[in-house]
């Protein structure tokens, strides 16, 4: 297992915008290329009718006026009014697509970003705060559809227009074309200059940032905790220290950023005054014509201002580049549990399950935590899993359901090996019941429906009374159609793993855990549960993991784990007998 990364702590980049990042970029780009490169001819167009204004211009005073050809001058006029009716088209035309083509490529990432997250091994979540997945979802893929919306259709119209200005300058005046570029490599050497420390310090505050929302996110799940051992004033002052931090890397990002738009206006003013000189000096040296000049004047500003816009856009888009490293970062997380190249559907299974020789680790640092398990259980038989927190209990029905992968050894149901199926088809045979049953904001009916979600109305009020859930939700203000909030808090704990027994009745799985589920109720509602699992367990499979022995006694197998393995197995009365761990359990717990 991956070391766990907490809010205080800024998570290490994996990945630098490399080759391997481009080419998944273009992927998403690509898609959209014809459109995109439409577009951009489109851009072109009318930037190329925006550009020749200066030129037309050149044309009425120094052929036109001159030689009094009113035709030519009619002509030009004509040229400048389609001039802006290009403009205005283009504009419209150049808003609707590129921001069409940036909205659509977000789009895909964010599918893609939701359905590989969904795909993540247990351990991904396990090991980072889930403010630190979220703020990727959301807030950075927010942010980059800026990019490929807006930023991508400016710099497009700045580097076309930039290459327009720069032909047409020097179609007019080579010399003077030259003297007002001489600016550019110094502001290119000032950008390169600054770039470095730019991404590092943007990518800090990210992390500053992420660690903020982090904390944000734990606080509000543990508010309750809070309240009740009365530190309110401990989390305001962490929330105060990651805030500060935030800020402190913020102030340093702006000062950066800064200076790219003090440099720029500064070079290009020096340019554009020796432009003038040269010019003032060509003059004297061979005449320059009326209109050479008012084109040149015009065009220098032409020059100057798409040079601005870019590097104004070059903050934004090392922003955005910083965000999409972390974007694509967790795209090229590796999906370590996947269905093999040969993987097949799991039939429809009996419920026998067998462990040969398992051993299982999450951290190779710590050891094992089973070594050499092997468990063989009948079709329909229940199996009680006890023993000391930490020696695997939840881990063994974990490994089941292959939510982790093992080390060593194999895990078959009714003979097929778990790695040699299809996820979808093993975990669809099992049915999971927690002890915090997270139920979903929507109404009751929705969220028993989730267990197979092309049941009718009819199942799922079936399966709500044969766990004996049908009671309490008729008393609901709405009955199935109460809506009830994010993870069920307007329902008692009782109800909430009622409504998740029907859930999972609802699957009809041949292969049942239940892990800690009649835990943290009193105990008329656990009768209830326990009746409900009785009803749900007849004819299958089922793994039963309980603190509370009591819920347990009547398991056709109790095994006792301890050292990375089985320490004892049998029926209640038969280590009962033996008076060895789970005699010493039991006894403790029923004199209370």
């Amino acid at each position: 297992m991956a070391k766990i990364n907490q809010y205080h702590q800024d998570e290490k980049l994996k990945i630098t915008f490399g080759k391997k990042e481009w080419k998944l970029l273009f992927r998403y780009v690509s898609k959209y290329g014809w459109e995109l490169f439409f577009t951009i001819l489109v851009i072109a167009l009318g930037v190329l009718a925006s550009t020749v204004s200066p030129y037309i211009m050149k044309v009425v005073f120094d052929d036109a006026i001159p030689n009094e050809n009113y035709r030519l001058l009619f002509l030009c006029g004509g040229g400048l009014l389609a001039a802006v009716l290009v403009s205005i088209f283009v504009s419209r035309f150049r808003l609707k697509h590129l921001i069409r083509v940036g909205q659509s490529v977000i789009y895909d990432i964010r599918r893609d970003l939701f359905s590989h997250l969904q795909k993540l091994p247990l351990v991904y979540f396990d090991t980072r705060p889930q403010g630190k997945v979220l703020i990727r979802v959301t807030n950075y893929v927010n942010s980059v559809a800026d990019m490929f919306s807006n930023i991508l259709a400016n710099i497009v119209l700045d580097v076309v227009s930039l290459v327009a200005v720069v032909c047409f300058m020097f179609a007019i005046d080579v010399k003077l074309t030259l003297v007002a570029m001489c600016g550019i490599p110094v502001l290119y050497a000032v950008m390169a200059l600054l770039r470095k420390y730019q991404r590092r310090i943007r990518r800090t505050f990210n992390d500053k940032n992420s660690n903020l929302t982090a904390y944000l996110m734990e606080s509000i799940n543990g508010v309750k905790i809070t309240q009740a051992f009365g530190h309110r004033r401990k989390s305001e002052r962490t929330f105060l220290h990651l805030s500060t931090e935030v800020y402190r890397y913020w102030m340093k990002t702006v000062g950066i950023e800064f200076l790219i738009p003090m440099a720029t206006p500064l070079i290009s003013e020096l340019a554009v005054c020796l432009t003038y000189f040269v010019a003032i000096s060509a003059v004297t040296d061979s005449p320059v014509t009326v209109g050479v000049t008012i084109a040149i004047v015009n065009y220098l500003r032409r020059l100057w201002n798409p040079i601005n816009n870019l590097a104004n856009l070059y903050n934004q888009v090392i922003t955005n580049m910083s965000y999409l490293e972390r974007i694509l970062e967790t795209l090229s997380e590796t999906e370590d549990i996947k269905d093999a190249p040969n993987a097949y559907p799991l039939p429809a299974v009996q419920g026998q399950v067998d462990f040969q020789n398992v051993s299982f680790f999450y951290d190779t640092e710590k050891g094992y935590v089973l070594k050499n398990l092997d468990l063989h259980v009948k079709p329909g038989e229940k199996i009680a899993l006890v023993g000391q927190t930490g020696v695997g209990k939840t881990t063994i029905v974990n490994l089941l359901s292959r939510y982790y992968e093992i080390a060593e050894g194999s895990i078959k149901i009714d003979g097929h090996d778990i790695r040699d199926v299809t996820l979808h088809s093993l975990r669809g045979q099992i049915g999971y019941m927690l002890q915090e049953s997270f139920l979903f904001s929507g109404t009751v009916m929705e969220n028993i429906r989730y267990g197979r979600l092309d049941a009718t109305d009819e199942e799922v009020i079936q399966a709500a009374k044969s766990v004996s859930a049908h009671d309490f939700i008729m008393k609901l203000k709405d009955g199935y159609q109460t809506v009830i909030s994010e993870k069920g808090g307007s329902l008692s704990q009782g109800q909430r793993q009622l409504i998740a027994l029907a859930r999972t009745m609802l699957l009809d799985p041949k292969i049942l855990i239940l892990d800690e589920a009649t835990a943290s109720i009193d105990t008329e509602t656990e009768r209830q549960i326990i009746e409900g699992i009785n009803r749900l367990t007849e004819g299958r499979t089922a793994f039963m993991i309980a603190h509370r022995l009591s819920t347990i006694v009547g398991a056709d197998r109790i095994l006792v784990l301890g050292d990375y393995n089985v320490a004892e197995e049998g029926s209640h009365e038969e280590l009962m007998a033996k008076k060895g761990q789970y005699y010493n359990f039991y006894t403790k717990q029923t004199e209370k």
